[in-house]
């Protein structure tokens, strides 16, 4: 009676193995192998966000990017695993071995090239989502790949030299994903925040050439200058990320942090503080009162001017630089209270940017949860620095978040968001008036009186309170002078009506609406 194909092929290979000694790599290495991989190949993952926040910043658009094209990678290699799976054992394995060089040499070699591509894809690219995608692609798209290879080729090893094909085949599957788990959970809680993007990536590439030379062993092809030559190559690609000039002076648990210095004279420094990407501010030492950007500017003197007295208590969503509230604390306000979800931001900010934390409270947790956990706390403003360049933390514009807001205010109090959308569209800007709207009996929005060029950027400041603020316009340094005002009232209601729409925790697409997914 004729066999089966597939029995007939998988007697073929039991007869090569035989014939060629005998291979019979023990079940456990097998699936040992495939959980490092795996678990080195999720800490890439993890790692390709981080390596990417200081080119164009950490948001729904990177990490979208980054999983498509590591989940691409992989199954190109899992395609690619299959085919090798085919060919005698002996030969298969040795293949995965050279495709785990391979990783171990485009991991090694990552964080050169993105230094390396960023400049001339993000020059070429104009549209921001595209060249995220475009970068992520040229970067990380290989280790994936190579990484996706030995997995068919284990599973293969493992079910045919197994009686119980099936509890093999289980284990295998179940080693990947455990194997994942752990690489998500070393990268996020313990490699990135005790070694640093270079060193961990420096331990990936090291595990990938482990396992190459276990493929290699179960081969039964290893020499021992073959294996002298796999040390030495290990060695120097391990040794390559740690060259690679560093991205950060700091790395954090949430960003990238650089410090830039600024000053026209030594002597009366200015610093710059940058997370990820983002110029997030800028600080004088012997004029805090002066503010370097626009933003700054407006939450400054509206805080002054929507102030119900000198003494007047505030709350900031976000301490970055501390400019704001340095400002405020230097014109001897009340109780200021600052949420910084990043310890590490403050450290900075009293090392750099002459933060004197006696002068204020400082919460570092989120600061919606921090006005929601203390529900006895009142205060006369709250500031919101919410919108940076691509990532606006949903969570901080909804109609939920400003009811929580409006609760926390005394009655005299203010709210002042700062808000960042494009000119000829503004339906981000008309969606938080008619969110603001919903919550505060008057809302405000101020802006420079100067028009800015067609499809720029433009900043505004909400201002939302029981009552009118006053529309007088003012002067303040920017640094240079610059004359802000308030948007006509009747223009306002106008924009919310035709472009706003209603944000909620359920449904806030800002991305869309500052125009990133047209």
């Amino acid at each position: 009676m004729r066999k089966p194909a597939a029995g007939a092929a998988q007697e073929g290979i039991v007869t090569v193995m035989h014939r060629s000694g005998g291979i019979q790599p023990h079940l456990w290495v097998l699936v040992l192998v495939q959980g490092v991989v795996s678990a080195a190949s999720l800490v890439v993952e993890i790692l390709a966000g981080r390596m990417l926040a200081p080119h164009v910043g950490m948001s729904l658009y990177t990490w979208t990017s980054v999983i498509a094209i590591v989940l691409a990678g992989f199954s190109l290699g899992h395609w690619w695993g299959g085919r090798i799976a085919n060919r005698p054992i002996e030969e298969a394995l040795r293949i995965t071995g050279w495709t785990l060089i391979g990783a171990a040499l485009t991991t090694a070699a990552a964080a050169w090239l993105l230094r390396l591509a960023a400049g001339p894809v993000l020059g070429t690219v104009e549209h921001p989502i595209w060249a995220i995608v475009v970068l992520c692609s040229a970067v990380f798209f290989l280790p994936s790949l190579f990484a996706g290879v030995p997995a068919p080729v284990l599973a293969q090893v493992a079910v045919v030299r197994s009686e119980r094909s099936g509890e093999a085949l289980g284990a295998m599957f179940a080693a990947g994903a455990v194997g994942a788990i752990a690489g998500t959970l070393l990268a996020g809680f313990l490699f990135i925040s005790w070694l640093g993007t270079a060193a961990t990536l420096a331990v990936v590439t090291a595990v990938y050439v482990l396992a190459a030379l276990v493929c290699f062993a179960l081969s039964r092809r290893v020499t021992a200058r073959l294996g002298a030559a796999l040390v030495v190559i290990g060695a120097g690609l391990t040794g390559l990320p740690l060259l690679a000039p560093p991205q950060c002076d700091h790395e954090s648990d949430y960003f990238c942090i650089r410090t830039v210095d600024l000053s026209a004279d030594p002597a009366r420094p200015v610093h710059l503080m940058v997370l990820d990407h983002l110029a997030h501010g800028i600080g004088a030492r012997d004029v805090p009162q002066v503010m370097f950007t626009e933003h700054a500017a407006m939450l400054l003197e509206l805080s002054k001017r929507r102030a119900p007295s000198p003494e007047a208590t505030s709350y900031f969503i976000g301490g970055g630089s501390y400019s704001v509230p340095r400002a405020l604390a230097d014109a001897g306000f009340g109780e200021i209270t600052v949420s910084e979800i990043d310890p590490m931001v403050t450290e900075i900010a009293e090392r750099d940017f002459w933060l004197d934390r006696s002068e204020m409270v400082i919460f570092h947790e989120d600061a919606r949860r921090a006005l929601l956990s203390r529900p006895e706390r009142r205060y006369d403003l709250i500031v919101g620095d919410a919108f940076t360049d691509v990532a606006v933390p949903a969570h901080l514009i909804t109609r939920e978040f400003m009811q929580l807001v409006a609760g926390r205010l005394t009655p005299e109090g203010s709210y002042l968001m700062n808000v960042i959308d494009y000119e000829g569209r503004l339906r981000a800007l008309a969606s938080m008036v008619a969110t603001a709207r919903e919550v505060f009996p008057h809302v405000e929005v101020w802006t420079r009186t100067d028009r800015p060029p067609p499809g720029e950027r433009a900043v505004f400041v909400l201002v939302a309170g029981r009552a009118p603020g006053g529309q007088g316009g003012f002067v303040v340094p920017a640094p240079e002078p610059v004359r802000f005002a308030a948007l006509p009232q009747e223009a306002l209601a106008r924009l919310a009506e035709t472009r706003g729409q209603i944000l909620t925790d359920d449904f806030a697409p800002i991305d869309r609406l500052m125009g990133r997914m047209d």
